[in-house]
Protein backbone atom coordinates (compact mmCIF):
# COMPACT_ATOMS: atom_id res chain seq x y z
CA UNK A 1 0.00 0.00 0.00
CA UNK A 2 2.95 2.46 -0.79
CA UNK A 3 2.26 5.28 -2.95
CA UNK A 4 -1.49 6.38 -1.82
CA UNK A 5 -2.07 9.38 -2.21
CA UNK A 6 -3.30 11.03 1.07
CA UNK A 7 -6.12 10.08 3.40
CA UNK A 8 -6.51 6.65 1.21
CA UNK A 9 -7.12 3.28 2.57
CA UNK A 10 -8.95 -0.13 1.95
CA UNK A 11 -11.81 -0.02 0.68
CA UNK A 12 -14.18 -0.42 3.42
CA UNK A 13 -16.49 -3.21 1.78
CA UNK A 14 -15.45 -5.85 -0.91
CA UNK A 15 -16.67 -8.97 -2.17
CA UNK A 16 -14.44 -11.93 -4.45
CA UNK A 17 -14.92 -9.76 -7.65
CA UNK A 18 -13.31 -6.43 -6.40
CA UNK A 19 -10.37 -8.68 -4.51
CA UNK A 20 -9.51 -9.71 -8.24
CA UNK A 21 -10.13 -6.12 -9.07
CA UNK A 22 -8.09 -4.58 -6.64
CA UNK A 23 -6.76 -3.33 -4.50
CA UNK A 24 -9.40 -0.36 -4.49
CA UNK A 25 -9.19 2.03 -1.66
CA UNK A 26 -11.47 4.91 -0.68
CA UNK A 27 -11.00 8.38 0.84
CA UNK A 28 -14.04 9.63 3.25
CA UNK A 29 -14.70 13.08 2.72
CA UNK A 30 -17.63 15.08 3.67
CA UNK A 31 -18.97 15.21 0.08
CA UNK A 32 -19.18 11.60 -0.16
CA UNK A 33 -16.54 8.37 -0.65
CA UNK A 34 -13.95 9.08 -3.68
CA UNK A 35 -12.31 5.73 -4.99
CA UNK A 36 -9.22 5.53 -5.76
CA UNK A 37 -6.60 2.67 -7.62
CA UNK A 38 -3.34 2.91 -9.25
CA UNK A 39 -3.58 0.93 -12.75
CA UNK A 40 -1.92 -2.25 -12.87
CA UNK A 41 -1.18 -4.54 -15.89
CA UNK A 42 -3.87 -6.58 -15.17
CA UNK A 43 -6.11 -3.27 -15.48
CA UNK A 44 -4.24 -2.95 -18.85
CA UNK A 45 -4.92 -3.41 -22.23
CA UNK A 46 -2.10 -4.27 -24.40
CA UNK A 47 -1.29 -0.57 -25.17
CA UNK A 48 -0.95 -0.39 -21.64
CA UNK A 49 -4.30 1.80 -21.01
CA UNK A 50 -6.47 1.05 -18.55
CA UNK A 51 -9.21 -1.26 -19.96
CA UNK A 52 -12.85 0.68 -20.62
CA UNK A 53 -14.06 -2.78 -18.70
CA UNK A 54 -12.41 -1.62 -15.85
CA UNK A 55 -13.42 1.66 -15.79
CA UNK A 56 -17.23 0.36 -16.11
CA UNK A 57 -17.17 -1.68 -13.57
CA UNK A 58 -15.65 0.49 -10.67
CA UNK A 59 -17.94 3.32 -12.01
CA UNK A 60 -20.87 0.93 -10.92
CA UNK A 61 -19.12 0.66 -6.97
CA UNK A 62 -18.45 4.15 -7.21
CA UNK A 63 -21.95 5.04 -8.02
CA UNK A 64 -23.29 2.37 -6.44
CA UNK A 65 -21.64 2.65 -2.65
CA UNK A 66 -22.19 6.33 -2.69
CA UNK A 67 -25.98 6.48 -2.98
CA UNK A 68 -26.36 3.32 -1.04
CA UNK A 69 -24.45 4.65 1.61
CA UNK A 70 -25.84 8.54 1.38
CA UNK A 71 -28.34 8.40 3.82
CA UNK A 72 -28.39 7.93 7.86
CA UNK A 73 -28.60 4.49 6.79
CA UNK A 74 -27.65 2.35 3.83
CA UNK A 75 -30.25 1.76 1.77
CA UNK A 76 -29.98 -2.19 -0.03
CA UNK A 77 -30.27 -1.14 -4.33
CA UNK A 78 -29.04 -3.14 -7.61
CA UNK A 79 -28.09 -1.73 -10.85
CA UNK A 80 -30.63 -0.62 -13.06
CA UNK A 81 -28.98 1.02 -15.86
CA UNK A 82 -25.05 2.45 -16.02
CA UNK A 83 -24.34 4.43 -18.97
CA UNK A 84 -19.96 5.52 -19.31
CA UNK A 85 -18.30 7.97 -21.75
CA UNK A 86 -14.42 7.87 -22.13
CA UNK A 87 -13.07 10.94 -22.95
CA UNK A 88 -9.35 9.93 -22.58
CA UNK A 89 -7.15 7.56 -20.92
CA UNK A 90 -5.05 6.76 -18.22
CA UNK A 91 -1.93 4.74 -17.95
CA UNK A 92 -0.17 1.59 -16.35
CA UNK A 93 1.10 2.85 -13.26
CA UNK A 94 -1.61 6.33 -12.97
CA UNK A 95 -3.81 7.49 -9.85
CA UNK A 96 -7.28 7.34 -10.74
CA UNK A 97 -9.61 8.96 -8.48
CA UNK A 98 -13.36 8.45 -8.73
CA UNK A 99 -15.59 10.96 -7.63
CA UNK A 100 -19.69 10.64 -7.30
CA UNK A 101 -22.37 13.30 -6.81
CA UNK A 102 -25.48 11.50 -5.80
CA UNK A 103 -28.37 13.20 -7.33
CA UNK A 104 -31.37 11.77 -5.21
CA UNK A 105 -32.26 8.55 -3.49
CA UNK A 106 -35.80 8.06 -3.44
CA UNK A 107 -38.16 5.06 -2.00
CA UNK A 108 -38.00 3.41 -4.94
CA UNK A 109 -35.14 4.44 -7.30
CA UNK A 110 -31.54 6.34 -6.86
CA UNK A 111 -29.49 8.69 -8.90
CA UNK A 112 -25.49 9.29 -9.30
CA UNK A 113 -23.27 10.86 -11.74
CA UNK A 114 -19.72 10.32 -11.34
CA UNK A 115 -16.20 11.34 -13.14
CA UNK A 116 -12.54 9.48 -13.23
CA UNK A 117 -9.88 11.63 -13.07
CA UNK A 118 -5.86 11.38 -13.54
CA UNK A 119 -3.91 13.75 -13.31
CA UNK A 120 -6.17 16.55 -12.44
CA UNK A 121 -7.97 15.39 -15.94
CA UNK A 122 -11.44 14.35 -16.72
CA UNK A 123 -10.89 10.89 -18.73
CA UNK A 124 -14.02 9.59 -18.36
CA UNK A 125 -17.64 10.05 -16.91
CA UNK A 126 -20.56 7.77 -15.57
CA UNK A 127 -24.01 7.96 -14.67
CA UNK A 128 -26.51 5.15 -12.75
CA UNK A 129 -30.13 4.63 -11.97
CA UNK A 130 -30.77 1.92 -9.28
CA UNK A 131 -33.48 0.29 -8.05
CA UNK A 132 -34.07 0.48 -4.19
CA UNK A 133 -34.60 -3.01 -2.92
CA UNK A 134 -37.47 -3.72 -0.25
CA UNK A 135 -36.89 -5.85 2.05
Amino acid sequence: MNNLPAGFEPIFRSSPFLDNLGPIFNKKTKEGLIIGFRAEEKHCNARNLVHGGVLSALADVALGYNAAFSGDKPVPMVTASLTIDYAGSAKLGEWLDIVTDVQKVGGTMAFANCYFIVNSKRIARASGVFTVVKS
